[in-house]
């Protein structure tokens, strides 16, 4: 069974449009999504959680259409998005108390062992916390009624890096139940690369790419070369290049590279860069 099957998933504004989402998340893996701001990450995910109607397509989760098994369904899902949306009077305790009301499976002591854990105070109200504090406080929620599904929209964003990493720790630690999934955005490429089963690229509202990380990482890689050593190799297997006094960066199909040539890993943020200056679709 798949955590989650998007298939032509389309939504239309004055001034964007999501044009034909197609996606599989296992059960069991963690995927990134990825885009510039604007690339209608945010709008996926508010369409995956039916906070906005979609136009045409179909979402399911855990096979059940998401509307259809509304209340059901998000019994499983723990969400943060990037404003995390807390009453501002509120104390930690006072969004226990409400969770604990509104979740079948609330988790008092995992909820409570966040809390020490993230050092988040309990005599602050909501509206008195950092950004970096709300989120840690979202991520408890989530985390605390037992979902199968985490979906997290820059999660990590607002999070120093010592936290950020034990954040990522914890998401990792949460997949290791092979029941548990999860679709987790973000501008930090880095904390994607390190965390996720699978990525998936939008770009203005189109879906480039939506891969294994790892198979990724075995097709493309890096060539540093000079022009002239570019000009040999067949064009279909270069995906985009950078030129400068020093020479040519270009991001190549591996397979389609003489055996002459040194090719490097490439980062995801590499690869993605490339994608969106060169707007092409591998």
């Amino acid at each position: 069974m798949n955590a989650l099957e998007i298939k032509d998933l389309r939504k239309n504004y004055s001034d964007f449009s999501l044009d034909g989402l197609n996606l599989t998340l296992p059960t069991g893996c963690i995927m990134g999504l990825v885009g510039e701001n604007g690339a209608g990450k945010s709008t996926t995910i508010k369409l995956i959680l039916n906070m906005v109607h979609k136009d045409s397509g179909t979402i399911s989760i855990f096979s059940k259409d998401h509307q259809q098994y509304d209340r059901n369904i998000k019994e499983d899902i723990g969400f943060v998005l990037d404003e995390v949306g807390f009453p501002g009077t509120f104390y930690w305790k006072d969004i226990h108390k409400v969770m604990s009301r509104t979740y079948k499976n609330w988790d008092e002591p995992l909820f409570l062992k966040y809390m020490k854990q993230f050092h988040l105070p309990e005599n602050k109200k909501f509206f008195e916390y950092s950004k970096g504090m709300k989120m840690r406080l979202g991520l408890a929620v989530a985390l605390s009624h037992h979902a199968k599904l985490l979906i997290l929209d820059e999660a990590t964003n607002g999070l120093d890096p010592v936290v950020r990493d034990e954040v990522l720790h914890i998401l990792s630690e949460f997949t290791r139940d092979e029941s548990h999934s999860i679709l987790i955005s973000s501008h930090i490429v880095s904390d994607l690369e390190k965390l996720c089963d699978y990525i998936a690229f939008l770009h203005q509202g189109r879906m480039m790419l939506c891969e294994e990380k790892d198979i990724l990482c075995e097709r493309y890689g890096m060539l540093r070369c000079t022009s002239q050593q570019l000009n040999q190799i067949e064009p279909s297997a270069i995906i985009g290049k950078k030129e400068n006094a020093y020479g040519t960066e270009a991001i190549v199909r591996r397979d389609r590279i003489p055996t002459s040539f040194t090719i490097s890993p490439v980062s995801l943020e590499e690869l993605f860069v490339f994608m969106v200056r060169k707007d092409v679709s591998l």
